[in-house]
């Protein structure tokens, strides 16, 4: 234990209760996945319509997988690509997921690239990572186009994730690569990998030219892999979505996941599409973020009201919590009008990326469908607590990881305290950057930011940031993460941000009171509260303001009486427009105040 860290409390581990296997490298899983699941489907592509208008899927097997995986890395040896630094960017596909795996097959480091990220930084992040091939979708051929004709990077290859005129795609170098093995040409098969070497390079969300790379190896990927096998309730033959990005860690070690288990992998053809897209699929695994598993609740919510059934749905409640007790479960029989809405089969949702509304883990469980959370960072590749069918309770993120250490360190007087982790899972370190690596790892002691306490039981509760931490003139401590969740709950705030407002304006810096900026929604005010905020042509407010103003005050007085005087909200503003966000979705709270 490292001396600064005083006032420890070591978090319990969850205890595996599946079996599984740890895997050395990529390659060696590869070869498992292909020989344990054969010719079932690792993933269904819709690749388009036919003549009636129905949807064509193409299946690719394990074993297509494989072999898919073993001609493309040979084309690229045959093009010199080996010991390369690959970048990919594009919407997640199974071209960029062949291809990522491909690299780590022995070719070189992979660089994934945030597909939402504007040219300069894009451009930045391809220069500090030293990139020599960069892989892409129609999404960004103007940007590709512009890269090449500044030549600012060390890019001499632009291959494309799909057809795209001009340009030799992924499937040009895989059947380059099946001739070349179908001669008998298998040094691909051999190429050295070293599991504890970076091979894999992420930046950091809000990436800019001081931008922080993430570098993992293949040990630290598999090893977090073979702790969530152990304790995730994922199936050989289940059906999952990739929805999350797979240029986040937890999208691409969620889909590496899925390989190891044996899940088949499906797309979904955008956001609008999603709910669709689960019954078009079966789908019976969704890993996904808060904001869209509470928008599929509210959905559900929202059709039981409006086919008047109400009290239907209330009875079913009411007779299964009944049978719980009695050790009766029927719950999907009960509502399997609601199930069939997500296809039937969809019964487990892994949410990760920040806090799940605890009334939608509950509204969820309470029909069948199994929640769970995780909390984790791309510094741990990136599962470092969650939850599981065993141990798992609403508003946590459950225990350590197994085999990780895990402390609430530097705990103040109300139990909170820094979470510290120490694992195999745990980055090699920010490339090209000591002093920052310095700062967050210590003695191989992984500093998260993230403060947190737990129950009585060992389970981790997240209070918030250890940055944005508000610290009052009286000393008192107020994490506004806390208060904002409570505002969140409001049916017409979109998303809020607390933060501490000098109490005067000329006043002392430190003499701080707690303040609100609240975006609210004009269809739920309109449809709900008969309040409508009209705008002019120059989107100045001119009616509506004083009636939501007196709405706002009324809940947040509300609010403050569930509160200690030091939390309570003094100040807010109100608007309709977005905050602005990273890439990850989270609030830039330093442009906001």
């Amino acid at each position: 234990m490292n001396d600064d860290m005083k006032n420890c409390t070591k978090v319990p581990r969850l205890k595996p209760i599946y079996e599984s296997r740890e895997h050395t490298d990529f390659r060696e899983l590869l070869n498992f996945a292909a020989f344990q699941y054969k010719t079932d489907d690792a993933f269904i592509i819709k690749t388009g319509k036919d003549e009636n208008r129905k949807p064509v899927y193409r299946h690719v097997t394990f074993h297509d997988f494989k072999n898919e995986v073993n001609w493309f890395g040979t084309g690229m040896m045959k093009r010199g690509f080996t010991g390369k630094r690959i970048a990919l960017i594009g919407k997640n596909s199974y071209e960029w997921y062949m291809s990522y795996f491909a690299v780590l097959c022995g070719l070189g480091i992979v660089v994934p690239l945030d597909k939402g990220l504007p040219y300069e930084e894009t451009e930045n992040s391809l220069i500090k990572s030293r990139s020599d091939v960069l892989l892409f979708d129609k999404a960004h051929l103007d940007m590709v186009e512009d890269l090449q004709k500044n030549g600012t990077t060390d890019v001499s290859a632009y291959y494309a994730l799909e057809d795209i005129p001009g340009y030799d795609t992924v499937y040009d170098i895989i059947d380059e690569g099946r001739k070349e093995m179908e001669s008998g040409n298998e040094d691909f098969l051999s190429l050295p990998i070293d599991p504890d070497a970076m091979s894999i390079l992420l930046f950091t969300s809000g990436t800019t030219s001081k931008a922080k790379a993430v570098m993992l190896s293949e040990h630290n990927i598999l090893a977090n892999i073979y702790m969530l096998d152990r304790v995730e309730d994922i199936r050989h033959g289940d059906v999952n979505m990739a929805f999350l990005p797979y240029h986040h860690t937890f999208g691409s070690s969620g889909q590496t996941m899925m390989i190891s288990q044996g899940a088949t992998t499906v797309f979904c053809d955008g956001l609008k599409y999603i709910q669709k897209n689960i019954v078009e699929y079966k789908v019976t695994v969704f890993v996904c973020v808060p904001l869209l598993i509470e928008a599929m609740y509210r959905r559900i919510q929202s059709a039981i009201d409006k086919q008047g059934k109400r009290k239907i749905y209330e009875r079913g409640l009411l007779i299964s919590r009944i049978l719980m007790k009695l050790h009766i479960d029927i719950r999907r029989k009960l509502f399997k009008d609601i199930l069939d809405q997500l296809g039937g089969r969809l019964r487990y949702i892994v949410s990760g990326a920040s806090a799940l509304d605890p009334e939608v883990t509950k509204g969820f469980e309470a029909i069948g469908i199994n929640v769970v959370q995780g909390y984790g960072m791309t510094e741990a590749s990136p599962v470092i607590a969650g939850e599981n069918p065993v141990n798992k309770r609403p508003g946590s993120i459950g225990f350590s990881m197994p085999d990780m250490d895990l402390v609430l360190a530097d705990q103040n007087e109300e139990g909170i305290g820094e979470l510290v982790a120490r694992g195999s899972n745990v980055m090699l370190g920010y490339y090209e950057d000591k002093e920052a690596t310095d700062a967050i790892l210590t003695d191989g002691w992984l500093h998260t930011g993230d403060l947190a306490s737990l129950d009585k039981d060992g389970f981790i509760f997240i209070r918030g940031r250890k940055k944005n931490v508000i610290v009052l003139k009286n000393g008192k401590n107020v994490y506004p993460e806390e208060l904002e969740d409570l505002i969140d709950q409001l049916p017409y705030v979109v998303e809020n941000m607390v933060y501490g407002q000098k109490r005067h304006k000329d006043g002392d810096s430190k003499d701080l009171t707690l303040a609100a900026r609240i975006v609210y929604d004009p269809d739920v005010l309109k449809e709900q509260y008969s309040i409508r905020i009209r705008k002019d042509e120059a989107d100045n407010v001119t009616s509506g303001m004083d009636a939501l103003t007196s709405l706002v005050q009324r809940d947040i007085d509300k609010i403050n009486k569930t509160l200690p005087s030091y939390k309570q909200l003094r100040r807010f503003d109100l608007t309709d427009e977005p905050m602005e966000k990273t890439t990850t979705g989270k609030i830039k709270r330093y442009v906001q105040k």
